[in-house]
């Protein structure tokens, strides 16, 4: 999470960052305006990390998945919109997909006004929006934005396979009968989305003032209690 902030920052500079990453260990990231407490009552999860993200939706349980974030200027064509930037990123990933024999679509329309008036689904997964990725009736990606003045960060997840921190999630394995390896279909995706944005991407190390840069904002934000567990309102972090 830091990271990506950082690639945030360095975008309002006018760098355009794209990256891939998996987790070290299962973990749940919140979305920013998610109750901490709420964590607890996910009982699959219970046990695992936690973070808390500077982008809105649903909790992550980031195990067999593939986390992307890209960061762009302000003026970036890709950064018109919301609605934009996710179907540039979801297009190429659903061109992707049909290399393994996967019929994927995405979600144009929103979902109707739960009947009793009640909360979303904790899960990201469980719930829906304009722009998600489906199989079938299955969300496999989605994205979440997090805008600032001089540039945007898009980050989202594709569910590779079933975790056991998440079990009523079903991923690629699941849905398409067979296994992905996650380096494989990175390239495939950066293949599709080079095509669409009419872009080739230079594959480099983060610099070595990014790096430092993180280090600073893990250390401030995304380390601190404080931050996970009330969005350091009470601090002054933000």
């Amino acid at each position: 999470m830091a990271v990506d902030e950082a690639l945030l920052e360095a975008a309002t500079e006018g760098h355009s960052t794209l990256r891939f990453y998996r987790w070290s260990e299962p973990t749940l990231s919140l979305g920013y305006f998610q109750t901490y407490k709420d964590r607890f009552a996910h009982e699959a999860s219970r046990d695992c990390a936690v973070v808390r993200r500077s982008s809105g939706g649903g909790a992550i349980l980031h195990d067999i998945e593939l986390t992307y974030s890209l960061a762009v200027p302000e003026q970036h064509p890709l950064a018109a919109t919301r609605l934009k930037t996710y179907r540039a990123v979801h297009f190429a990933l659903i061109a992707a997909l049909k290399r393994w024999q996967i019929e994927a679509g995405m979600l144009t329309c929103a979902t109707a006004p739960r009947p009793d008036g009640g909360r979303e689904p904790f899960l990201c997964f469980q719930r829906r929006s304009p722009g998600d990725v489906l199989v079938g009736c299955h969300k496999v990606a989605g994205s979440a934005q997090r805008r600032c003045r001089g540039a945007v960060l898009q980050h989202g997840s594709l569910l590779l396979a079933r975790s056991p921190a998440a079990p009523e999630l079903d991923g690629l394995k699941e849905l398409g009968g067979k296994p992905f390896s996650a380096e494989e279909f990175t390239q495939a995706w950066l293949q599709e989305l080079s095509g669409v944005l009419g872009v080739a991407w230079r594959q480099e190390q983060l610099p070595a003032a990014q790096r430092r840069r993180a280090a600073a904002i893990e250390a401030e934000k995304y380390a601190a209690a404080l931050w996970t567990e009330n969005r350091g309102r009470s601090s002054g972090l933000h």
